[in-house]
């Protein structure tokens, strides 16, 4: 059976009747405990996985950029000549605008053509969108010899993202997309940008992806409001305390007598980032007792503060928690990603899986009138050349 990459780089062949420059693997993302914390200077911790983007590129000798997305089975053409200018298919603007940021810092992005394809479930909260950015500023990094380091990337990918397709999301999408290494997991402080590797020894275990078959076409109007409503939390304690920037300064303490007696919602909202934090740094040093029962409870908790609080899960999402919470070798559970469907993930003893899913797939069918897909993650390395 033919691989991803071989279908993509023959693919590349068929359009342009030549062998691509290069072939760049970026993956997609799984973030075990540390949801909507990114975007408050909070922690997080992700892993790259074992489902990525594949892109063949190489250089033209004018400034046209020719694109074609396999999965989709679309093509774009069009000028990188200044201004840039969106595309209605929607989908090109993360690569333009990835060749809008480059040029904002004064480098020379010439034409290119590119195709690619991957196996990152779309909708499915595993960030194929980011994996999509790093593949594009990875290859252009390479292509045309800019010398940026990978941090530089990232941030690149955040704000292509930002300020070119319009959703105000965190960093660590992309940044566990670049950075990620085989069965580690990373405890990213998106305040300072420091991080720390923690082995991620999972004997007998396995990440299971449940994919609730729900697209999240809340997530990106609402990602923002709560962007908004973590502010507006910040503000109401900037009045006593004018030295906090985000949630991350931000204690329990000062929320219950500044927050909660102004706007019951908003305090709901920060008190759920407030107490997110401190569960991936509690959950790291369950990693490294490797208690993973203890840290299984803590995913389990923070799907009630994702459901109950900041309320970014779904009937859906919560459906499947709940199922899993009393079955036998399920350690933990919870919505993973921005929300409003997606996957759940969920810690689980390998030898039950399949005996587990064949149990609930056909209740879920029956409660929720939809098919249920499912994945087993592997954490694997960030970005790079094939």
């Amino acid at each position: 059976m033919q691989t991803l990459s071989s279908r993509v780089t023959q693919k590349f062949q068929e359009i342009f009747s030549s062998q691509a420059a290069l072939l760049v693997r970026s993956p997609g993302r799984v973030n075990l405990i540390g949801e909507h914390t990114d975007y408050n200077n909070g922690f997080v911790l992700p892993a790259a996985v074992d489902k990525a983007i594949y892109m063949a590129v190489e250089r033209r000798r004018d400034d046209d950029v020719q694109l074609f997305a396999m999965d989709l089975d679309q093509s774009y053409r069009g000028s990188l000549r200044p201004p840039l200018t969106q595309s209605a298919l929607h989908w090109p603007n993360y690569i333009l605008g990835i060749v809008g940021q480059l040029r904002n810092l004064g480098l020379t992005v010439g034409g290119f053509n590119c195709v690619f394809a991957g196996d990152i479930p779309l909708g499915a909260g595993m960030s194929s969108s980011a994996a999509l950015e790093n593949a594009i500023i990875f290859s252009l990094n390479q292509l045309f010899g800019l010398g940026l380091d990978p941090m530089t990337m990232v941030r690149l990918s955040q704000k292509a993202e930002n300020e070119f397709v319009g959703l105000q999301c965190g960093i660590m999408d992309m940044f566990a997309s670049m950075f990620g290494r085989k069965d580690q997991v990373i405890r990213l402080d998106c305040q300072s940008l420091e991080y720390t590797y923690f082995p991620f020894r999972t004997e007998g275990l396995r990440l299971l992806l449940l994919d609730t078959q729900v697209e999240h076409s809340l997530a990106s109007s609402e990602y923002n409001v709560r962007r908004q409503q973590c502010e507006a939390g910040v503000k109401l304690v900037q009045r006593q305390h004018p030295s906090v920037r985000s949630l991350r300064d931000v204690s329990l303490e000062m929320l219950n007598t500044l927050v909660a007696p102004a706007d019951e919602l908003i305090y709901r909202r920060c008190s759920f980032v407030v107490e997110e934090n401190a569960r991936v740094v509690a959950g790291t040093e369950d990693l490294q007792r490797g208690d993973l029962a203890a840290f299984g409870r803590k995913m389990y908790a923070s799907h009630e503060g994702l459901s109950r609080k900041y309320e970014v899960s779904c009937v859906e999402s919560d459906w499947l928690v709940d199922q899993l919470r009393d079955a036998g070798g399920v350690l933990g559970a919870r919505q993973m990603g921005g929300g409003f469907g997606g996957c759940t993930i969920n810690l689980v003893q390998a030898d039950t899986i399949e005996a587990l899913v064949e149990r609930i797939a056909p209740l879920y069918r029956k409660a929720m009138n939809r098919e249920l897909k499912w994945y087993i993650g592997q954490i694997e390395n960030g970005t790079s050349v094939v």
